[in-house]
């Protein structure tokens, strides 16, 4: 009998939804670039712009300020380095001690080759940028700071950034703010011109699109400096042929999750609760990360006291549930998650935890085969610890 399995990494990447799969596959089956001039080449043209007005329209944007990217790390990338280039001979880069790695090491390589001044912004216990915390930052030398960089929300934990506040103080010193918003959309109310960003990273594959298509939402006047050069494609700002197919099956993604994102919030935020009171009975001394209320509705993630988290995830993985850490591994050796030790958690906590994210496939017999089997692997992951 085919053991039951429960899907709970929908954060790092989540199915195709089908109107995604039915729009990608329209395109496959045409051939044409949209640089070209023909009959071929206008009709891919056509579908990349009607995609681009999609997605506009969904996330409270201008179809001008569109520029599709190959997802998010390339996004986050442009915007980082572009807006710092751009903003020269400023060097004060700000970004959030909690930010994702596509956020962070970009950053970092311009503190390491480009003479950038890098300044980590703290958060507080539940990883959260106050207001007052960025004009501080920005108030020790406001006519040096390049650009600003909070996500809109935690890939880890889950908190939800005060996005909207943080950008109207970066505003009152007519800074850049970017947003590495690709765990939001989908999942909490997102738009554009609401938020006061002036450039904000989505991606496909965490909202039911393909993989390897995102978008830069840049505002009107605000042109980064390109990381790539060849064709002069998205207003010279992103060089590089047009993935029609997947820009297609992108736009019927954000579509669709932004259309359902009320109705499938409620539902993953019941699920959530759920999972995170059963867990807290099935292992009583869990301690859950992150805001317990202000939280994207489809995390939970916990600290498993005398675990390691890598342990405890291939203890699960045997048992059919499939589920993230919140720590990296370099050369085979469990690192502290990076975003627990800017809450504030003790080292052995940050390599003891584990991210469960529900999507639009997530249904109750998910937590139910996680509850079954989980007791037995925070217990024999305990006894590998003592060993």
């Amino acid at each position: 009998m085919t053991r039951p399995s429960a899907y709970l990494d929908h954060a790092a990447t989540t199915p195709m939804l089908p109107e995604a799969i039915e729009a990608m596959t329209e395109q496959l089956k045409r051939v044409g670039n949209a640089s070209s001039l023909h009959a071929a080449g206008r009709q891919v043209r056509r579908v990349v712009e009607e995609s681009r007005e999609t997605i506009a329209d969904a996330l409270g944007a201008r179809p001008s300020e569109v520029v599709f990217t190959s997802g998010g790390t390339e996004a986050d990338n442009l915007a980082i380095k572009g807006l710092y280039w751009a903003r020269r001979p400023r060097q004060r880069v700000l970004i959030s001690s909690v930010e994702h790695h596509a956020a962070l090491d970009p950053a970092q390589w311009l503190a390491d080759s480009q003479g950038a001044e890098v300044e980590l912004l703290p958060v507080d216990a539940d990883g959260r940028v106050h207001p007052d915390t960025l004009r501080a930052a920005i108030d020790r030398d406001p006519d040096g700071v390049a650009m600003i960089s909070v996500m809109w929300a935690n890939n880890e934990v889950g908190t939800i950034q005060p996005v909207p506040e943080l950008a109207a103080v970066a505003h009152e010193h007519g800074i850049p703010f970017h947003t590495d918003a690709v765990q939001a959309v989908g999942q909490v109310p997102v738009s554009f011109a609401a938020s006061g960003a002036d450039a904000l990273t989505l991606t496909g594959h965490k909202i039911g699109g393909p993989l390897g298509v995102g978008a830069l939402l840049l505002v009107r006047g605000m042109t980064p400096v390109s990381v790539q050069h060849g064709g002069g494609q998205e207003r010279d700002v992103r060089s590089g042929t047009l993935d029609a197919p997947a820009i297609a099956g992108f736009a019927a993604a954000v579509s669709t999750a932004v259309k359902d994102q009320a109705s499938l919030s409620a539902r993953l935020t019941a699920l959530r609760d759920e999972l995170i009171q059963r867990v807290r009975e099935a292992v009583p001394d869990v301690v859950l990360n992150g805001d317990p209320v202000d939280r994207l509705p489809g995390n939970a993630h916990f600290s498993f006291p005398g675990c390691e988290g890598d342990a405890l995830l291939m203890l699960l993985d045997a048992k059919g549930v499939e589920c993230s850490t919140g720590s990296a591994c370099s050369a085979g050796v469990a690192q502290p998650s990076h975003v627990l030790l800017a809450m504030g958690a003790e080292p052995a906590a940050a390599r003891g935890s584990l991210r469960f994210s529900l999507g639009h496939t997530s249904t109750r017999d998910d937590i139910d085969r996680l509850i079954e089997v989980l007791p037995a692997a925070v217990e024999r992951a305990r006894r590998a610890g003592l060993s």
